[in-house]
């Protein structure tokens, strides 16, 4: 039983933490903004503007096997302070490159796949660091404020950085990032992160060999139908959120202003802001499977709406709304993992658990573009081949073959939600909550 004076001590660390991801998440919102419209100033085209989006996301992907090793076998505190500091390096050099005149294109995609690096180390480090700070019965609440963290860069980031690189420019940007990255520092060193303490399983693991430890996240999941059930649920959330965001620009243009799309996305980052202080003040339901089956249904209830008619009003209704369920289901879906898995083995098993699920996210960038141009658009166009069956319901033209797009993916998701309500193991995930949890055979 933890004493009332050790947890008071833990919150008070996981909160000089949170400060310092919230600061670094909106200096490099901030840098990552402004390099994208550098880039698309530069080329003017979409295709490489989008491949720094993959830059920024394929790294995760491919290195959380190792970043999971690294973090159960490493200090976290220590983690998290060498990602800081690659993520800041890389910033300086394009900071150097930028105000010597020689920052290229190559620089860009490099630069931004380092600060990926570094993100696939830090990601699963606080997670998992945050376990041992934060009592149970408050892992919700502390999800959502690494909710509400990100949502305000991505609230924040966008409208701050399109000013200061009209007024100040981006060497203004990414020497604000520069501090962002030293206050990060500051807030990790002013603390004490505890080790985890030790399981059967993550000292069994701790004897074997590399290739076992890298592979060892991707077992205990797949020995787990439950967690199977869930990451095959977020795989379709992130696909479905993914190519939500690629659309909704195409969306709203078809019939409204760039003005209008602002008004559309800052609706959006609101949602987001308000589900994540929602989850933090309130925390989630007991029964966490409740609340990532319902929020999930709700979301694609939502990207639904968006698509119904070409009116502003459900538009700008459904992406607040799509944005404000999206926190619930990650803040439930992260305490309940935290309940579920051993505190020394979090590293390996939340970055397979990140890697898995955001498969679907590069994916998602890739086909929105090739579904709507060359098979949506025209097939809801005068005479098109899904005219005649959804014509009637979202109408025809240019724009409503996305708008079928979002009303297709709404429903995929509301079914992923009805599947893993109805999966047994899913389901009888939280009756193992504060037991052991069984061996992984062939684990080692």
């Amino acid at each position: 039983m933890t004493s009332p004076e050790t947890s008071r001590r833990g919150l008070a660390t996981f909160a000089v933490l949170w400060f310092g991801q919230l600061v670094s998440i909106l200096g490099s919102g901030l840098t990552s903004f402004a390099l994208g419209i550098w880039v698309y100033e530069q080329t003017g085209s979409v295709t490489r503007f989008a491949t720094m989006t993959l830059c920024a996301v394929a790294p995760m992907v491919l290195l959380a096997p190792v970043a999971g090793v690294v973090v159960d076998r490493w200090d976290r505190k220590r983690v998290m302070l060498v990602s800081d500091t690659v993520a800041a390096l890389s910033t300086l050099g394009l900071l150097l490159l930028y105000s010597s005149g020689g920052l290229r294109l190559w620089h860009v995609y490099l630069g931004v796949c380092l600060t990926a690096v570094a993100d696939a180390f830090q990601e699963p480090a606080f997670v998992a660091a945050s376990t041992v700070l934060i009592p149970e019965r408050h892992l919700g609440r502390a999800s959502g404020l690494v909710q509400l963290a990100q949502a305000a860069g991505r609230t924040l980031a966008p409208p701050l950085a399109g000013l200061m690189m009209m007024h100040l420019g981006l060497s203004t940007v990414m020497m604000l990032d520069l501090a962002a990255f030293g206050l990060a520092v500051v807030a990790n060193l002013l603390v004490r992160v505890p080790p985890p303490p030790p399981s059967a399983q993550g000292e069994q693991q701790a004897q074997e060999g590399l290739m076992s430890n890298l592979t060892f996240g991707v077992r205990f999941i797949a020995r787990r139908p439950g967690l199977v059930g869930l990451i095959c649920f977020f795989s379709v959330v992130n696909l479905t959120l993914g190519m939500a965001e690629i659309l909704v620009t195409p969306l709203v243009l078809q019939s409204f202003t760039m003005v209008e799309l602002g008004q559309v996305l800052a609706c959006s980052g609101v949602g987001m802001v308000a589900g994540s202080a929602l989850m933090t003040v309130w925390g989630g339901p007991r029964r966490r499977l409740t609340g990532i089956v319902g929020a999930g249904l709700l979301y694609g209830a939502s990207l639904m709406l968006a698509g119904l008619q070409p009116s502003l009003l459900l538009i700008a209704t459904g992406a607040f709304l799509l944005t404000f369920f999206n926190p619930p289901i990650a803040s439930c879906s992260q305490a309940l993992w935290q309940t579920l898995v051993p505190a020394d083995l979090q590293g390996r098993v939340f970055a397979a658990r990140m890697a898995l699920a955001w498969m679907s996210t590069p994916v998602a960038y890739v086909i929105s573009g090739l579904l709507a141009d060359h098979v949506f658009e025209p097939g809801m166009l005068p005479g098109g081949t899904f005219a005649p069956v959804f014509g009637g319901l979202l109408g025809m033209g240019p724009g409503r073959g996305i708008a079928l797009m979002m009303v297709l993916m709404g429903l995929l998701a509301m079914v992923a939600g009805v599947a893993l309500a109805l999966f047994r193991p899913a389901r009888e995930l939280e009756s193992t909550v504060g037991e052991p949890p069984p061996r992984v055979v062939g684990a080692g």
